[in-house]
C-alpha cells in the first residue's frame, strides 16, 4: 500500500533567486581587501609616493640658484673703445685716464725755463741744423731732444712728463746721470744731465712725480745746468715739441 505525504508538509526552500538570475558571486575587491597584507603595502606605497613628490619639488627650487654663478661669467662683447681688464670701476678709471693722459713739460714752472737747443729735424734748414747740433770735442752730433735750462743758471726741479714705470737709472760719463721711463702706448721719455735723482729703477711714478734736479753733464758742458729731454714713440724720437702743450 502507498504511502501518501501528508497535504500539509512544508516542501524544501529552493535557493532564493531574483527574477529568475543566478546568485552573485563575491567581488573581486572584497577578496583583495579581506587581505591582512594590503593595508600596510598600500601605507608604504602612499608613503613613497609623498617623499618622491617632496624630492622634485625641492630640486626644482634649488635648479635656478644653482644657475646663478654661471651668469657672472657670461662673456659681453663691448665695442673696442670701451674694453677694459678689468671690470672693476677703479681699475677702469686709472685704465681710462692712462689713455687719456697728454705729456706734461717735464719741469715745475715753464714759465722760468727756455730750449737752449731744440731738437734736430731732418727736414730743417740749415740754420735749424746747425743750432741742433751738439759739440763734443770738435765732433757734431745731432740733438736727439730738447735742452732746457734757466736763464741764471740755476738748478731746477724735473718732473715725470707722463705717469709710467722707471726702467732705467744710471750715471753716465758723458750725460751724467740718466733717467729712462716707458708709459703705456709704447711712449718712453728720457731725462738726462740730472742731479740728485729720487728715482729708482722699477718704480711706477705719477705724472707730474719729482724724479731729480737739473744738473750738468761733460756732453754739453757749455749749457750749465739744464735738463736734456726725450722722447721715443714706438722705439722712434720725435720732436718733444710736437707733443707737448704750446707755451
Amino acid at each position: 500500500m502507498n504511502e501518501q505525504k501528508p497535504k500539509n508538509q512544508p516542501h524544501e526552500e529552493a535557493p532564493k533567486n531574483i527574477m529568475g538570475e543566478p546568485e552573485a558571486p563575491v567581488s573581486t575587491w572584497k577578496k583583495v581587501l579581506s587581505k591582512r597584507w594590503v593595508y600596510p603595502a598600500a601605507y608604504v606605497a602612499a608613503a613613497a609616493i609623498i617623499l618622491t613628490l617632496v624630492w622634485v619639488y625641492q630640486d626644482a627650487g634649488r635648479k635656478p640658484m644653482e644657475s646663478t654663478p654661471a651668469s657672472v661669467t657670461d662673456t659681453v662683447q663691448l665695442p673696442d673703445d670701451e674694453i677694459v681688464r678689468d671690470n672693476t670701476p677703479e681699475k677702469a678709471d686709472v685704465q681710462k685716464t692712462a689713455n687719456t693722459e697728454d705729456l706734461i713739460w717735464p719741469v715745475a714752472n715753464v714759465s722760468e725755463v727756455s730750449i737752449v737747443k731744440p731738437f734736430y729735424e731732418k727736414e730743417g734748414s740749415a740754420e735749424d741744423h746747425q743750432a741742433a747740433m751738439v759739440e763734443y770735442k770738435d765732433t757734431f752730433t745731432p740733438n736727439t731732444g730738447i735742452d732746457l735750462a734757466r736763464e741764471d743758471d740755476k738748478p731746477f726741479e724735473v718732473k715725470a712728463a707722463l705717469a709710467g714705470k722707471v726702467t732705467r737709472v744710471e750715471e753716465h760719463p758723458l750725460l751724467g746721470y740718466v733717467v729712462e721711463i716707458t708709459h703705456a702706448d709704447n711712449l718712453k721719455t728720457v731725462y738726462e744731465s740730472l742731479a740728485d735723482v729720487k728715482v729708482k729703477q722699477g718704480a711706477e711714478v705719477k705724472q707730474g712725480d719729482s724724479i731729480a734736479n737739473a744738473g750738468r753733464n761733460e756732453m754739453e758742458k757749455d749749457l750749465g745746468n739744464h735738463v736734456h729731454f726725450a722722447v721715443y714713440e714706438n722705439g722712434e724720437l720725435v720732436n718733444p715739441v710736437t707733443v707737448l702743450p704750446k707755451n
